[in-house]
């Protein structure tokens, strides 16, 4: 027999009752899942999704069995803009020293991070911390996990490997985890025949030269070179993806003393690696390619 539906008050609401999804962690791969690629010979690859499977997964993942709201007593709500993450980093610093990640922290975190899903959940968890830290701190040496739970309340729907992974840190490593995340994040999305970096101008976005490769392939054997790659895509995120950033940072600027200049203005020691091996002639309009590049690669030789 087919079940009515029932409906409920904004008063009477409860978190069974509304549909509650992130995109990047819910949908993407549920999507991702229905899709099958095919490549014919000197033509692109071609994706076919499977819509009418698509539509029943979402039915029964998220809409089954939820009631239908009332407009009555619904308050207006106004979208907020786009967090500024420079400034929130610099609140969080002025009132929870940070630290770096070990590198053998990294290496585990990233073993125990395999899916997309599971790295949006960990890197949107983080944010909502971030903004918590920023504004009332807390102890550096507290775990990132025992914080989330005791003072944030919020790991009891949270997935058994993103908490073991939070167990690795503390709050003073808040920072370099976004770092982390949010670079393994795009990192992961670019495997996955996405593109992280759709919202910034194609300024920047121009192809390396072949010599430009050859240089970056010896500078990504250095022991800094992932530290660097991550404060570039810091830099891509949190200055380029803004509107007007061609009127910032020009094009045709060099692309290491621009990412140089940001990490000093952030206090952040610059590698003597860097300035040594890292390519001097690669240009801001290179950056995008530059990253993906070195970050593809580096990951082909980790793992090889």
């Amino acid at each position: 027999m087919k079940r009515r539906s029932y409906t409920v008050s904004p008063a009477d609401l409860t978190e069974l009752h509304v549909i509650r999804y992130e995109y990047e962690r819910d949908l993407l791969p549920l999507i991702l899942s229905n899709c099958q690629y095919s490549m014919e010979r000197g033509q692109e690859t071609l994706m076919e999704y499977d819509l009418p499977k698509i539509q029943q997964q979402i039915l029964s993942r998220f809409l089954q069995g939820k009631p239908r709201i009332t407009l009555n007593g619904i308050p207006t709500v106004v979208n907020r803009q786009d967090r500024n993450y420079e400034i929130i980093f610099m609140d969080l610093k002025g009132k929870v020293p940070q630290e770096p990640l070990h590198a053998v922290t990294q290496h585990n975190l990233v073993k125990e991070l395999q899916s997309y899903s599971d790295v949006c959940e960990a890197l949107s968890t983080v944010e909502l911390a971030l903004g918590f830290l920023a504004m009332t701190g807390g102890e550096p040496h507290v775990q990132l996990a025992t914080y989330l739970e005791e003072v944030l309340q919020m790991t009891d729907n949270m997935a058994p490997q993103v908490l073991k992974a939070f167990s690795r840190c503390s709050l003073k490593h808040c920072v370099a985890l976004w770092q982390l995340l949010s670079s393994l994040k795009s990192e992961t999305l670019l495997r996955l025949k996405g593109d992280p970096f759709k919202d910034i101008s194609e300024e920047y976005k121009r192809p390396l030269q072949e010599e430009h490769r050859s240089q970056l392939t010896s500078f990504i054997t250095k022991s800094s070179a992932g530290a660097f790659l991550m404060e570039i895509h810091e830099f891509l995120l949190l200055a380029l993806k803004n509107l007007t950033a061609t009127d910032t940072y020009k094009p045709d600027w060099g692309l290491k003393i621009t990412v140089v200049s940001y990490m000093e203005r952030k206090d952040v020691e610059v590698p003597p690696e860097v300035d040594e091996f890292f390519p001097e002639d690669i240009l801001l309009s290179q950056c995008i390619e530059t990253w993906k590049f070195s970050t593809l690669l580096r990951r082909e030789r980790n793992h090889s």
